[in-house]
């Protein structure tokens, strides 16, 4: 049950705001009849102070076309835009205001704060310097004189900055500019000349910081998303690439160079598309050529030829092209070691290679990078295990086949094996022992390998015909005193038996 106590005390703490609203009501139908500029001046205050920006900024929009004279109703909705956040709206209304009222120093004061913040410092100072020549409250004093001061530094930073810049000093400029920005963090100017800074050091996600700023600081800022653009492109994302151009587009459906750069970008992003499809088809040899002609249309960035290497590496993987997808893999991982996708992919081929202990190196170092991954883990231990049979029984290299091999050269293999160790092939008491045990393991290797469930367990690591690895699990075969009960491929007597080959 909840107390009376406690929905008393919900009441009144209510209370003063459900006044507020009757309050409001009531001098909102009072402003519906007569319409009173100094009405709605009285409730945009109130709205305001109860933080209802949006219908105070309607009542002072209302204020100012009743009255266009009223300087208070300008500073008023000038107040409410920076309230907003929107100080580009919020200029004009300070502007007005000091044209109606010339000595109004707050309303001169804030315009010189945000001229100061949008890098217009000479018509800060302009500001800053009026304000301490018009009687001044100690307060705005003050903070005239120190923003002055300001100024004057932001001034001389701006003129070292492009020195730096000039001398390609970039890392001294860059410092520089952070500096400046830390005051005028609306000043586009100096975020795209930082940006060049970061360009030209190669640290391009800092650079694309700095124009995404600037995009939206200046107006039409077509060549912010040029840059972008093409920034994008090198790192070898086409679609951020794509992205970015069109929006230069949209500003200006003329832009010579977004144009001609968006024609490119588009046709890579289609190639790229294509390629993915055929990889999503299982068509990983047309993937690869697609590829191929995705290195050749840009031979010329680093990042793209990375990219286009790395779908290479993992399309040659899936289609089981061992040696291929190792080269392929081998030369992404050497500029970039730590890329995990790769890794994987690498240690799949390795492991279609049985070389497992080169696979054991690739999943463990992918690890390292992506502790949770359950592919990892999963390939890993599959890895582990296929090392440990390989050193025991290994049924495709008893047929001498690939672990790829279909069942037509399964049976093939077993075939002419079969018949060349066949027991009765041999006299001497030793080699026909020999041929005995190898003609076993020719019949097992065969009815493991063209038994899909069987073959399955065997290249998880798991062998069929061993008892250890099938405890808990049903089995084909169980050894018994006679070698293999249940198993025998020379009949019921000492090989008195029609030899069949299916």
């Amino acid at each position: 049950m909840v107390s009376i106590d406690h929905v008393t005390h919900k009441l009144l703490t209510y209370m003063p705001y459900i006044l507020v609203l009757i309050d409001m009501r009531f001098e909102g139908v009072k402003c519906g009849k007569d319409g009173s500029v100094d009405n709605h001046m009285e409730m945009g205050k109130k709205l305001l102070a109860a933080g209802q920006l949006a219908d105070a900024l309607s009542h002072f929009h209302a204020a100012v076309d009743g009255d266009p004279k009223n300087y208070m109703a300008y500073y008023r909705r000038a107040t409410v835009f920076l309230a907003m956040g929107k100080s580009k709206s919020a200029l004009p209304d300070l502007s007005r205001v000091i044209e109606l009222k010339p000595d109004f120093t707050s309303a001169r004061l804030q315009r010189g704060n945000l001229l100061l913040k949008w890098g217009k410092l000479d018509e800060a100072e302009g500001d800053f310097k009026k304000v301490l020549k018009s009687n001044p409250s100690e307060k705005e004093e003050k903070e005239a004189q120190s923003q002055l001061v300001k100024s004057d530094e932001i001034q001389r930073l701006v003129a070292q900055s492009r020195s730096s810049f000039s001398s390609k000093d970039y890392m001294t400029a860059a410092a520089q500019l952070d500096t400046i920005i830390e005051t005028c963090i609306w000043d586009a100017t100096s975020r795209e000349m930082r940006a060049e800074c970061f360009i030209q050091m190669g640290e391009m996600g800092r650079a694309i910081s700095d124009l995404k700023a600037a995009s939206k600081l200046k107006n039409d800022n077509t060549q912010a998303f040029y840059k972008l653009s093409t920034i994008y492109y090198n790192l070898g994302d086409h679609e951020m690439s794509l992205t970015e151009v069109r929006e230069c587009l949209k500003l200006d459906p003329d832009h010579k160079q977004c144009y001609s750069h968006y024609k490119q970008v588009k046709k890579l992003n289609k190639q790229i598309q294509s390629a993915e499809e055929l990889i999503q088809e299982q068509r990983y040899q047309d993937a690869v050529s697609k590829y191929e002609a995705v290195m050749k249309s840009e031979p010329n960035v680093p990042q793209l030829l990375l990219l286009a290497m790395e779908r290479i590496c993992h399309a040659l993987a899936q289609d089981q092209q061992a040696s291929r997808a190792v080269s392929a893999c081998s030369e992404v991982l050497e500029s970039d070691p730590e890329n995990v996708n790769v890794l994987k992919d690498r240690a799949e081929a390795y492991i279609q290679d049985e070389q497992y202990e080169e696979a054991i190196q690739d999943y463990e170092a992918a690890a390292k990078h992506s502790e949770n991954d359950r592919q990892i883990k999963e390939g890993l231990e599959k890895a582990q295990r296929l090392l440990k049979q390989s050193k025991k029984r290994d049924y495709y290299k008893i047929l001498g086949v690939k672990r790829t091999a279909q069942k037509k050269e399964i049976i093939k293999a077993y075939r002419k094996l079969a018949q060349q160790w066949h027991p009765d092939n041999f006299q001497d008491p030793e080699e026909k022992k020999k041929a005995e045990k190898k003609f076993i393991d020719i019949a097992q290797a065969k009815e493991v390998l063209t038994d899909p469930e069987m073959r399955t367990k065997f290249d998880h690591g798991e062998d069929p015909m061993d008892p250890e690895s099938q405890q808990g699990h049903s089995q084909h075969f169980h050894r018994g005193s006679n070698g293999f009960q249940g198993f025998n491929p020379f009949g019921s007597g000492p090989f008195n038996f029609k030899f069949n080959f299916n």
